[in-house]
């Protein structure tokens, strides 16, 4: 059981390291820092943009337009802080700080 939970807190880590590059990322684009013009940072943001599209499509049906503002990632940041703090709680019986 403790092998499932520790692969399962592996994909929670990767996930989160995924959205926050991919913020950032963002960012970098938005401020014309990087151009989507570049080959590697095309491919770079294509591959972020499937990995994290199928999470974000169902939190951006629920929160309300924002104008330029994408809390997306956010929320799913707290999603994954939250179920990791419920695995360390309930499944390894240890009370995070």
């Amino acid at each position: 059981m403790a092998a499932i939970l520790d692969l399962i807190m592996v994909v929670l880590r990767i996930a989160t390291f995924i959205i926050i590059i991919q913020a950032v990322l963002s960012w970098l684009v938005g401020f014309n820092v990087l151009s989507i013009q570049n080959p590697t940072v095309r491919s770079i943001w294509g591959g972020l943009q499937k990995i994290t599209e199928p999470v974000y499509r169902p939190i951006r049906n629920i929160l309300p337009p924002m104008g330029g503002l994408d809390l997306t990632p956010m929320v799913v940041l707290l999603i994954i802080f939250f179920l990791e703090r419920v695995i360390a709680r309930y499944g390894y019986g240890v009370v995070p700080f």
